[in-house]
């Protein structure tokens, strides 16, 4: 029985099972209800796997110079992506990402002799297509690390097989939005000189264009270089921090304007939109604290002495160093002390809350919510206290403080969640009545503590 033959058999045995019926599974508890989840995704893994190396040989079949003999053009599609697009009913963005990963998955056997006895050639790769092949990751976390990293420079290709198999770690603890900015990052603090050339390229790349739909209605494209989408996003989130659930605020003016943004009846794209003409309306002579109440617009960049990049402080996006060197002339400088493995600035038990430079700290530390699958950005997290102030005598030090969201915080309190630490190890999540969790920093500074050996 060849292997086709074995895999339709084990597809048709899947699909003569029915999608269970919404009721059914609403009958369920809640620890079977996950763990069809975990099942779902375990198929849609194991298929992602299947498609992606189909995808990829179909578009070496498919290539511009076989014109109509091609594969996909004798079947009546322009190319690969067309025809796996109409195959697997999904986006035209998710055939593309098929194809891309197929062509990676069949790199080292297009290298390969057909008469090379030693077989295939091993890729920089390997170790993220041997997982797509086993099911430990999926095609979408595959893609995100691959285009993050790029194709290594001259010399340094087992240098990116280090930074590949490092972030394959990362797969099961970030999210495929983290994993992406993380390997970007790796990729510029490995190639430093290539970061300043990608970043010019993104900024020739800047464009505005407006135009009237067929209802009249106007509309807009940008596509922005990396600074000013940055600052693009810290107008908006100072806006609208309350709204998306950002930290909670003390003083009361801004807690009743948190309220009134909270119950406003606009749509938080509305509500986007008539932030971004008030700043235009406003221009030069705006006043910044009426526009945004006490948290003002800014892009904070972090810069770890000897790197050869510095990072965005919300969202960890690398810049260039002479990018770096422009925001410093613009803003200045505040310096953040911190020890060898990343941790800053204790004042001890006399402080109670954690002062701005320690929440920059913590900012490079955590990189954003701590709590696993969280997303949420620094800008929008509040300190937690590992060791609560009254109960445990805790001190307002960042080595016993973690970036919790204003969501997962009152989450933590409310639900007896515990987190621990053991002198400088990990945090540790100790859900009530559930095993132990390791909190990762999502943070791309932490290659800085630990990072993989630099291209030559």
């Amino acid at each position: 029985m060849d292997f086709l033959t074995e895999l339709q058999g084990r597809v048709d045995a899947v699909t003569s099972t029915t999608v269970p019926d919404a009721a059914a599974v609403r009958a369920l508890p809640d620890d079977a209800v996950i763990a069809l989840m975990r099942a779902g995704a375990e198929l849609v893994r194991f298929g992602q796997g299947i498609q992606a190396v189909a995808a990829g040989v179909a578009a070496s079949r498919s290539r511009p110079a076989d014109g109509h003999g091609g594969l996909a053009q004798s079947r009546g599609h322009r190319n690969a992506v067309e025809m796996v697009q109409e195959l697997s009913g999904g986006s035209k963005a998710d055939a593309a990402r098929q194809v891309r990963i197929g062509q990676a998955l069949l790199e080292g056997v297009a290298d390969a002799s057909p008469d090379d006895a030693a077989g295939p050639v091993e890729t920089w790769h390997e170790c993220l297509d041997r997982a797509l092949r086993e099911g430990a990751c999926t095609a979408a976390q595959m893609d995100a690390i691959l285009r993050g990293l790029g194709a290594p420079p001259e010399g340094a290709v087992d240098v990116w097989r280090l930074a590949c198999e490092q972030l394959l770690l990362e797969v099961p603890h970030r999210t495929v939005e983290d994993l992406r900015l993380a390997a970007q990052s790796v990729r510029d603090e490995l190639d430093p000189e290539g970061a300043e050339e990608r970043f010019l390229a993104r900024f020739d790349r800047r464009s505005f264009r407006m135009w009237t739909d067929v209802d009249g209605v106007q509309r807009a494209s940008f596509a922005f270089d990396d600074d000013g989408a940055a600052l693009l996003r810290s107008v908006i989130a100072a806006a609208m921090r309350p709204r998306r659930g950002g930290p909670r605020f003390v003083d009361s003016a801004e807690r009743e304007r948190a309220k009134a943004l909270v119950e406003d009846p606009r749509s938080n794209e509305q509500l986007a939109y008539d932030v971004i003409l008030g700043v235009l309306r406003a221009g030069a002579v705006a006043d910044a604290e009426k526009v945004f109440g006490t948290r003002q617009p800014g892009v904070r960049v972090v810069v770890v002495e000897g790197a050869p990049v510095g990072h965005t402080e919300d969202g960890g996006h690398p810049l260039p160093a002479p990018a770096v060197e422009q925001q410093i002339c613009d803003t200045g400088v505040r310096e953040v002390t911190v020890d060898s493995c990343g941790n800053p600035l204790d004042v001890g038990r006399e402080q109670r809350l954690f002062t701005p430079k320690q929440r920059i700290a913590l900012a490079v530390r955590d990189g954003g919510c701590t709590w696993p699958g969280c997303g949420m950005p620094a800008s929008y997290c509040e300190a937690h206290h590992i060791d609560e102030w009254s109960a445990h005598k805790g001190r307002t030090d960042v080595g016993r403080g973690v970036l919790l969201c204003r969501f997962h915080h009152m989450n933590l309190h409310h639900r007896g969640h515990r987190i621990t630490r053991d002198a400088l190890g990990p945090f540790v999540l100790r859900p009530p009545g559930g095993p132990p969790v390791e909190l990762r920093s999502r943070s791309p500074l932490r290659w800085m503590w630990d990072p993989p050996p630099r291209a030559a």
